[in-house]
């Protein structure tokens, strides 16, 4: 791959080639045929949650609005990321402007912060139907839950569009190779001949806040969650409380347990190829999975899906 070279306006303009999975250039054709799977299973999976959610009047509640912008939000996260990893994997060496480069790297941070603070917002709906029940009607509002979903969805832009204006007005240098499947801060980092440092602080901070904060506002909202169902005198009850949260818990668990490891450090030790791996879970991995872990642990949603479909046929 020819370089970059530091101050070279022409060598700017040439752009990136992202090098995902060039380590197994055997594989690509199977890799790629498994991710359109993924790809396609995604869309679908979430686009049928979007609409039972929309259609379906017994699914019109606070619980079931969120879930509905979190399947809205898988779906725009992997058509950012998968139509590009595809055309990487079919025609390796594809260049890839700056332009194009920083806008899905923008898209991929606004993505990830805006599901950090959906997952906690689902998570504050859970403790007030649990916790709070005689208020949960006035608190949870229809005014209330689109305010939430607006500052979801709208809070993680401004940090992104100032940390991807940062990182791509610094000159880019070596090979342009981007070694991952994605334009993401980490491989572009690397390609980066200045001192980064202040950057990379303030990356830190930025992470810690968007990642952590919500984290532990979730783990409190379970504590109290948990407590709560404790005290009650009904087994069934408990097991009712408890069920309403176990998909929720569940896709915390995968989503966090991902995007922990690759975000809270920009320039990790991990090599290029395990990092590729990770991130495929909270890319791909997780909104496919999403909507089975909702649809299958939940009576209503499947009871939905019946009521739609029976009624669609009976028009």
């Amino acid at each position: 791959l020819p370089p970059l070279s530091c101050g070279n306006s022409h060598a700017q303009e040439l752009g990136f080639v992202l090098l995902g999975f060039a380590h197994v250039p055997k594989l690509r054709p199977a890799l790629a045929a498994i991710f359109l799977a993924i790809f396609l299973t995604t869309l679908l999976g979430n686009s049928l949650i979007a609409l039972l959610t929309s259609l379906d009047a017994g699914l019109r509640t606070p619980m079931y609005f969120f879930l509905r912008q979190l399947a809205l939000l898988e779906i725009c996260f992997s058509l950012d990321v998968a139509p590009r990893l595809l055309v990487t994997l079919l025609r390796p060496g594809v260049g890839l402007t700056p332009a194009s480069c920083a806008l899905q790297m923008l898209l991929v941070l606004s993505c990830v912060t805006t599901e950090c603070f959906l997952l906690t917002a689902m998570a504050w709906d859970r403790f007030l139907a649990i916790c709070r029940p005689l208020h949960y009607g006035s608190i949870m509002s229809p005014r209330m839950c689109h305010l939430l979903a607006a500052f979801c969805w709208l809070a993680g832009v401004p940090v992104s569009l100032i940390f991807t204006i940062w990182l791509f007005s610094f000159p880019f240098c070596g090979p342009r190779g981007v070694r991952h499947f994605f334009c993401d801060v980490a491989p572009l980092l690397s390609l980066v001949c200045a001192d980064t440092r202040l950057f990379e602080a303030n990356v830190l901070a930025a992470t810690v806040l968007v990642i952590m904060v919500p984290f532990c506002l979730i783990a409190t909202s379970y504590i109290n969650i948990l407590a709560t169902v404790l005290r009650m005198p009904s087994t069934s009850g408990r097991h009712k409380a408890l069920s309403t949260c176990a998909s929720h818990l569940i896709v915390v668990i995968l989503f966090y347990g991902t995007t922990g490891i690759i975000h809270l450090r920009p320039k990790a030790s991990y090599s290029p190829e395990s990092k590729q791996v990770v991130s495929l879970s909270y890319t791909m991995v997780t909104p496919m999975l999403n909507p089975l872990i909702y649809s299958l642990r939940n009576k209503e949603v499947k009871a939905a899906f019946g009521r739609v479909c029976c009624g669609r046929q009976g028009f």
